[in-house]
């Protein structure tokens, strides 16, 4: 998923690069009525596990590569806005110091995972809340196909990004094919972890998981005529 330097004209990277800047930009004002001094920790620690988990690798075609997201994880933990910009640090971070996708790709990497990936897991998600029963076993299952289908869904965001500039020649079909298929399986991988560590601190700490809070209706007390 992590695209390299030079993949992708300077035209097309410089236009991803404003979009994700505007994404950033937006989240940094939606994250101050998302975190507080309680769930301002677990998003840093959601940032640093996402960081380890992306630093595990699989080379997909065409030069680039695929592996775990997050997005959704982070978005059903701390909050959609939180996520992007949790997202946005790890990739930074790793281009900067690990040479892990381009730096003049960074654009186009944040927009992919922090905003496509994001807010595509956790609208799955919202969605399968609202029709799922209100309980926690839900909430974990809701995370989970998010997760899944967030990672195919940023490996299409990169697909139109080649398609608009690709300086390789592998066709579009090809790039679409190897992409999606690859990434529906990681997104297996994905949907398992998300849903596990959902789980898990749900279990330990529900009042902490942004996806959990103002889920439960409140029961409504009335008094008989």
């Amino acid at each position: 998923m992590h695209i390299p330097d030079g993949f992708i004209d300077v035209q097309t990277s410089a236009i991803f690069a404003g979009l994700a800047a505007a994404g950033v930009a937006t989240a940094l004002k939606g994250a101050r009525t998302q975190l507080d001094e309680k769930t301002a920790p677990l998003a840093g620690l959601t940032a640093v596990f996402i960081f380890a988990v992306q630093m595990l690798n699989f080379p997909v075609a065409a030069g680039t590569s695929g592996h775990l997201l997050g997005g959704a994880l982070a978005a059903v933990l701390v909050g959609p806005w939180a996520a992007t910009l949790a997202l946005a640090v790890v990739l930074i971070m790793q281009g900067f110091l690990f040479a892990d996708g381009g730096l003049t790709a960074i654009g186009l990497n944040v927009f992919n995972m922090g905003v496509i990936g994001v807010w595509a897991g956790y609208g799955i998600f919202l969605a399968l809340r609202k029709i799922l029963p209100k309980n926690k076993s839900s909430i974990s299952l809701a995370a989970a196909i998010g997760g899944l289908l967030s990672v195919p869904a940023a490996a299409v965001g990169f697909t139109i990004q080649y398609a608009m500039g690709a300086t390789a020649t592998f066709s579009v079909s090809t790039v679409l094919g190897a992409m999606v298929g690859t990434h529906v399986l990681i997104g297996i991988g994905e949907a398992f972890i998300t849903g596990l560590t959902v789980s898990a601190v749900l279990a330990s700490r529900s009042d902490l998981v942004y996806g959990w809070k103002n889920n439960v209706q409140k029961l409504e007390i009335r008094s008989a005529n």
